[in-house]
């Protein structure tokens, strides 16, 4: 039988720790939430591995490290509101649960928003509400969010995404051009987003996140 609670605390000790992630939440988050009940049964030996966990239809479970280092730019608060665009199966929604006061997962697929909100309340993550929709327009009726985080890549980011962060709030994007991604940090400053480098990552671009095409005759 595998000890997963022994993998989990491997994962902080070689992945997250070495990476400059200290912060205590996202430590104890990490060494607390069971990471294999959020992969797909037949993944769930690759629940600890340094990589991204496939959940089919080029969506991902971001390797932990990409998530800690998100997590440790973005520094959520307790009393704060996150947006956490698409959940999956809802790792990085009940990773985000117990750092901040509620979080607001969207998930496109039913059936994985389904199996979300069931291992969430397995895991007592009962300050996530599951929204079923397309990720690119976010859960505005919920809104607006303090800090809004992708689980995936993106070429753009849509209006509806940006005016959904508050006044004064932050979004954690891995941004691709080509092969090459990078997590930025926006803040939105008197309505303007303003980006920062953070680190560099990969993930495949979520639905909705591409960029558009110009249509040529």
């Amino acid at each position: 039988m595998t000890d997963f609670t022994a993998r989990r605390t491997m994962m902080v000790d070689t992945q997250i720790r070495p990476s400059d992630v200290t912060k205590f939440p996202i430590i104890e988050a990490m060494l607390s939430v069971p990471r294999e009940e959020f992969v797909p049964a037949d993944k769930i030996d690759s629940a600890y591995v340094e990589e991204n966990v496939d959940l089919g239809g080029s969506r991902v479970v971001l390797e932990p490290r990409t998530l800690a280092k998100m997590l440790d730019a973005l520094d959520i608060q307790a009393d704060e509101l996150v947006l956490d665009l698409g959940c999956g199966l809802g790792y990085s929604s009940a990773v985000m649960a117990r750092m901040a006061e509620a979080v607001v997962a969207v998930e496109d697929d039913e059936a994985r928003a389904d199996e979300a909100q069931a291992a969430l309340s397995r895991a007592g993550a009962d300050n996530v509400a599951v929204h079923v929709g397309a990720l690119a327009e976010g859960a505005a009726k919920h809104g607006p969010y303090d800090v809004v985080v992708l689980q995936g890549a993106a070429e753009h980011l849509p209006e509806a995404i940006i005016d959904q962060v508050k006044e004064g709030g932050r979004i954690a994007a891995l941004m691709v051009e080509g092969a090459l991604g990078t997590v930025k940090i926006g803040y939105k400053i008197d309505g303007v987003m303003s980006w920062r480098f953070a680190f560099n990552a990969g993930a495949p671009v979520l639905p909705g996140f591409e960029r558009h095409q110009a249509f040529t005759l």
